[in-house]
């Protein structure tokens, strides 16, 4: 990455769904050209399972990502941070851009829910590759 290359974080509480599909979806369609980190407030033991199987769906394979902690550090490298119903527990820095997406949870959803969900954060993911390129 490059020091033009803007970085981008998306939180949730458990990482394991809508911030996990967002950093796939980002990663996808913006390659080398934008920096992807997920965190969440109260990371999952692992992924949402249809959350796996909705993004497999679409031609990209998560089933390596884990749940991670959001960390202060995390939150600092950022230039955006999106969040994605994490309430109050997101620290907040002046400068930093922040958008709050709400988009319904998919944690025990089945795929057939999950998959307007992920529709959904492909459209904000490419409407945010128009403004970050």
């Amino acid at each position: 990455m490059t020091e033009n290359t803007p970085t981008v974080l998306f939180v949730c509480v458990h990482n394991a769904g809508r911030s996990q599909m967002a950093a796939g979806l980002l990663t996808h369609l913006a390659g080398d050209r934008i920096e992807v980190r997920s965190a969440g407030s109260e990371p999952a033991d692992q992924l949402n399972p249809a959350v796996v199987a909705a993004m497999g769906e679409v031609g990209i394979d998560i089933t390596a990502e884990q749940p991670k902690l959001l960390t202060t550090d995390a939150v600092q490298a950022a230039d955006v941070v999106i969040t994605m119903g994490c309430g109050d527990t997101c620290p907040i820095f002046p400068g930093k851009r922040y958008e709050d997406w709400e988009l319904d949870d998919p944690a025990g959803q089945g795929i057939e829910a999950v998959r307007p969900i992920r529709d959904e954060i492909e459209r904000r993911i490419r409407d945010l590759i128009t403004q970050l390129t």
